[in-house]
C-alpha cells in the first residue's frame, strides 16, 4: 500500500489528471465542483499493473487555500508535480515546489499536463528546459518528466508505468509498534457514527483496538476499518484509512488531531529543531516572530526562538526553538512548515531533532548547541536501530559492529530497544552486544512474520486437505537463510502464530476437513477395507475411488498407513497384524511370509509388502526365510 499527493499551480489540470488516473474525480464538494477549483482535500485510489494499490491525495492548487494543501502531503510516499504546458512554471507551482523540498518528500515525478493545448514539440522542449531549472537543487532535480493529456489520455499509461517503477524501488513504511494517523477530515456516517481518515504511520490499527485521539486524551474502540473503501482487519503504515470510531463525538474532533494507540505519544508544546529559510522568502526571521506551524495534518501558532543568533537571511539555516500555541503530537525526525500569519507566506521549514527539550534553552549557550548538532546526528537508539533495520535478521554483534557506537553507548540502545519491543531477539539466551543472537527491528520481524503467515494460508487455501507447507518448500519461497529461517519459525510456534508437525508448518489451530462430497468418498472407500482387511484396495485404487488428495488427507492423518508403493491399509488393521505378529514372534521366535500370508488369510503381496515394511521400519529382522523381532 502506498500514497502518492499531487502539487502544483491551480487550474493545471491536477484533479482532472486523478479522474484520468482513477476513474474517480476527487472534487467531493458542491462549491469545488461549481467553481471547477479544488478547495479541499481530495482522494482516488487505483491498482497499479503489478498488483499494488496506490492511493492519491489531490490537494488545492490556489494560493488562498495552501494551508489545507499542506494537511494533505506530510504522509506521503512520492508526489505528482503537476505543471500544464500552456502555462508552464507558476508562483504556486515554485511555493508547492518549495515546501516539497521542505518536506524532503523522497520520490516524484513531474506531470506535463494539457499537452494537448500546446502548439508543437518545439513548444513543450521550451516548458521543459524550465523546468528543469527550477527544480535544480530540490528534491525533484531528478525527477522524470512525462507529457500526458487528461483529456485525450495521451500519456497516461507511460505514467502509470514511471508510478509503478518509482514505487518498487522505495521501501516499505517502517512498523514501529506506535502507530500515529493525523486526521485530515472527520465526519459521521449514517448508521456507523464517527468516522476519521488519514495516512497511517509507525504502526498498525485493528479492528477492536482501543485508540486515544490526541492532544485532548478523547478515548473510544475501533469498529471498522477501510482502505480505499474496502473493509480491513488490520490497517498497514502508509495506508490511506478510514476509521470508524465508537465512543467519540465527531464534533470533538479537528483536523489536525492524532489517532494512537494509548499511552503510546505525548502532546507537546515546545519543539527544538532546524530550521532553513527560503530563498526567495520576502523578509528576514527574527527572534521571536509569530508564525504558523505546520506537522502532519496539523496547524497551530508559535514564537520562534532563534538560538545562537537574532536573526536569519534569506537562504540560511540555524536552529530554532518553537513554543507552539496549542499542543501537537511530534516526535524527533518529523519535518515541518513554517508560514507568515499575513500576509500569507511560506517562509521555511526543516526537521524537528528534539521534541521533548528539558526546559527553555539560553539561546547561546555552545554545549546546548553542541547537544543539537549531535541529536541530529541521531540518538544512540536510533542509531542502533537505523543498522537493525538495513541488516535484516542478524547477529547482533553485527548490528553494534555496523552502528559504530561505542559500548556503553551500544548497551544502552540495545537494552532501551529490546524494552519497547523495537528490536527482537529471535533466539533464546543472553542477548549481549558481543552476542551471536540473531535480532530483528520490530518492522522486519513483523514483514518476515507476514510474509511467512501469508503463504501458510495460501498452501491451506490452495491445499485444504494437506496438514500444511512442507517447511523446505517454505523456505525456498522465503530466499532467506538456514539459520534465520529456523529461527523464524521457532519464534512463531512459541507465539502460538503457527504449528510445526514433523516437516510440515500449518496455521495454528488448522485442521483437516472434509466437505460433503470427500466425506461420502472417504465413507465409501473405507467400507472397502472393512470388507477386505487385510487384502484392501490398493494405492491406485484408492486414488481411483477417492482422488490423490483426499488420499494424502487420509494418510496424513493417520487413518491409513502405506507399506509399499501398491500397498496400504487401514490404521486399525495394521495395528492389530502388528501386534498378532508380535505375540507369535515373542512365543515362537520366527515366522515365516508364507504363515503371515496364512495368518491373516491373505496373499503373498500383502504379506511380503507388510514384512518388508515391518524390516525397513525395524520392527523385525530377516534371517533368511524367517523374521526376528529385532532387539
Amino acid at each position: 500500500m502506498r500514497v502518492i499527493g499531487t502539487a502544483g499551480h491551480v487550474d493545471h489540470g491536477k484533479s482532472t489528471l486523478i479522474a484520468a488516473l482513477t476513474g474517480i474525480h476527487p472534487d467531493r464538494l458542491k462549491e469545488e465542483q461549481a467553481r471547477e477549483m479544488t478547495i479541499e482535500l481530495g482522494f482516488g485510489w487505483l491498482t497499479l499493473p503489478n498488483g499494488e494499490d496506490l492511493g492519491i491525495v489531490d490537494v488545492p492548487g490556489h494560493r488562498d487555500f495552501i494551508e489545507n494543501m499542506l494537511a494533505g502531503v506530510g504522509g506521503i510516499d512520492a508526489v505528482l508535480l503537476v505543471i500544464a504546458a500552456d502555462e508552464g512554471i507558476m508562483p504556486q507551482t515554485r511555493e508547492h515546489l518549495a515546501i516539497l523540498d521542505l518536506l524532503q518528500i523522497p520520490a516524484g515525478l513531474i506531470v506535463l499536463t494539457k499537452i494537448d493545448l500546446a502548439s508543437d514539440s518545439t513548444w513543450l522542449d521550451l516548458v521543459e528546459t524550465d523546468i528543469r531549472a527550477a527544480v535544480k537543487n530540490t528534491v525533484l532535480q531528478d525527477a522524470a518528466i512525462v507529457r500526458v493529456s487528461a483529456k485525450t489520455k495521451t500519456g497516461i499509461n507511460i505514467l502509470i508505468s514511471n508510478l509503478q517503477s518509482l514505487l518498487e524501488n522505495r521501501p516499505a513504511r517502517p512498523d514501529l509498534n506506535r502507530p500515529r494517523l493525523p486526521i485530515d477530515r472527520a465526519f459521521t456516517m449514517s448508521g456507523f457514527g464517527t468516522v476519521v481518515t488519514g495516512t497511517l504511520s509507525d504502526g498498525r490499527l485493528n479492528v477492536g483496538d482501543e485508540i486515544e485521539i490526541m492532544p485532548n486524551s478523547l478515548r473510544g474502540r475501533i469498529r471498522g476499518l477501510q482502505t480505499h473503501k474496502q473493509k480491513e482487519d488490520i490497517a498497514i503504515p502508509g495506508s490511506r484509512t478510514a476509521i470508524n470510531i465508537s465512543g467519540v463525538e465527531t464534533d470533538s474532533i479537528r483536523r489536525g488531531d492524532v489517532v494512537i494507540h494509548p499511552g503510546q505519544y505525548r502532546p507537546v508544546r515546545r519543539l527544538d529543531a532546524r530550521f532553513r529559510l527560503l530563498n526567495d522568502s520576502t523578509t528576514n526571521i527574527k527572534h521571536n516572530d509569530e508564525v504558523k506551524f505546520f506537522t502532519g495534518a496539523s496547524e497551530t501558532m508559535a514564537t520562534v526562538r532563534l538560538l545562537g543568533t537574532d536573526e536569519l537571511a534569506p537562504g540560511s539555516e540555524g536552529w530554532v526553538q518553537l513554543e507552539l500555541r496549542e499542543p501537537v503530537i511530534a516526535v524527533r525526525g518529523d519535518r515541518y512548515i513554517l508560514r507568515r500569519p499575513s500576509p500569507g507566506e511560506t517562509l521555511g521549514g526543516g526537521v524537528i531533532v528534539d521534541h521533548q527539550p528539558k526546559g527553555r534553552h539560553k539561546r547561546y549557550n555552545e554545549e546546548m548547541l553542541r547537544s543539537l548538532e549531535s541529536l541530529r546526528q541521531g540518538s544512540p537508539s536510533e542509531i542502533l536501530l537505523d543498522a537493525a533495520m538495513a541488516l535484516g535478521v542478524a547477529p547482533i554483534h553485527d548490528v553494534v559492529s555496523r552502528s559504530r557506537l561505542d559500548r556503553s553507548d551500544a548497551e544502552s540502545a540495545l537494552n532501551e530497544l529490546i524494552g519497547s519491543n523495537n528490536i527482537l531477539a529471535l533466539e533464546g539466551g543472553v542477548i549481549t552486544i558481543d552476542g551471536d543472537t540473531l535480532v530483528a527491528s520490530a518492522s522486519t520481524w513483523n514483514s518476515l512474520r507476514d510474509t511467512i503467515l501469508r503463504l501458510v494460508e495460501q498452501y491451506h487455501g490452495n491445499f485444504p486437505l494437506r496438514r500444511g507447507i512442507p517447511r523446505e518448500e517454505l523456505k525456498s519461497r522465503l530466499k532467506q537463510p538456514p539459520r534465520v529461517f529456523n529461527a523464524a519459525i521457532k519464534y512463531l510456534v512459541a507465539g502460538s502464530f503457527v504449528t510445526e508437525s514433523g516437516n510440515f508448518v500449518s496455521q495454528a489451530g488448522y485442521a483437516i476437513k472434509f466437505n460433503i462430497q470427500d466425506q461420502a468418498r472417504v465413507d465409501a472407500l473405507m467400507r472397502r477395507f472393512h470388507e477386505n482387511p487385510f487384502s484392501p484396495p490398493s494405492v491406485r485404487e484408492c486414488e481411483n475411488d477417492a482422488g490423490a488428495e483426499v488420499l494424502r488427507a487420509l494418510i496424513e492423518l493417520g487413518d491409513l498407513i502405506t507399506v509399499s508403493a501398491d500397498v496400504i491399509f487401514r490404521k486399525t488393521d495394521y495395528d492389530s497384524m502388528k501386534r498378532k505378529i508380535q505375540q507369535i514372534l515373542e512365543q515362537n521366535g520366527k515366522i515365516t511370509l508364507a504363515e503371515v500370508r496364512d495368518l491373516f488369510n491373505t496373499s503373498r503381496k500383502y504379506a511380503q509388502a507388510l514384512l518388508e515394511h515391518f524390516d525397513a521400519t525395524g520392527f523385525t529382522l530377516r534371517d533368511g526365510d524367517f523374521r526376528k523381532l529385532r532387539k
